[in-house]
């Protein structure tokens, strides 16, 4: 299965009339998911919910793939940033 990287979003029987509606619900939710949370309650969330979708979608290749493109758009720390 081929990592789908363009934009995606859609709920089931809702209708949107912009095309960036879909991506701005999913942040929403995502943000909401956060809210209230310590840094290291919000990042074991972070964590379980890629383990839940990485196993929705099940595909090691896929999830390869993912964790390539994840990682290499990563920006690098500035030289600055790097020395603190």
């Amino acid at each position: 299965m081929p990592l789908n990287t363009q934009p995606n979003f859609s709920e089931q029987g809702k209708r949107y009339f912009q095309l960036f509606s879909p991506g701005d619900d999913f942040y929403e939710a995502l943000i909401d998911m956060h809210r209230d949370l310590s840094d290291e309650q919000s990042a074991m969330v972070n964590a379980r919910l890629i383990l839940l979708l990485a196993n929705h979608i099940g595909d090691i290749g896929t999830l390869r793939e993912a964790m390539a493109i994840a990682r290499n758009i990563t920006p690098s720390p500035t030289p600055a940033a790097a020395q603190l």
